[in-house]
């Protein structure tokens, strides 16, 4: 019960901070996509993101620093077992599971319902 208890306190912060950031800043919600990507590498990279994830799992993986968390631990992983070519290849095979189901699912999304764009 408290793993559920911890995933829903870490990814509602997380998801706390994106939105304050929407109400209180003239960030586009684009804008702060990107920062919350960089910003998982960043502490991906330098190891602050990782007990994040133990305390919080999916509360901390799912969300948009999840994914650049999940792209630097790919990419370390990689650069230690092929050099300099893994900082390349590491994010994208470490990611691609979750890229590939975001558009399979995405496509089906929009055969299924009639999309339409915002005024």
């Amino acid at each position: 019960m408290m793993d559920y208890i911890w995933a829903f306190l870490v990814g509602g912060s997380i998801c706390l901070i994106a939105q304050i950031l929407m109400d209180k800043t003239n960030l586009t919600p684009a804008r702060i996509l990107v920062y919350f990507v960089t910003a998982g590498v960043i502490l991906g990279a330098i190891g602050v993101y990782e007990p994040l994830v133990k305390l919080g799992k999916a509360g901390a993986t799912v969300p948009l620093p999840g994914f650049g968390y999940s792209l630097a631990k790919g990419a370390i992983r990689e650069v230690e077992k092929y050099g300099l070519i893994g900082a390349f290849t590491g994010g994208v095979k470490a990611t691609s599971a979750g890229i590939a189901a975001a558009i399979f699912f995405g496509y089906i999304m929009a055969l299924l319902f009639n999309p339409k764009t915002k005024n």
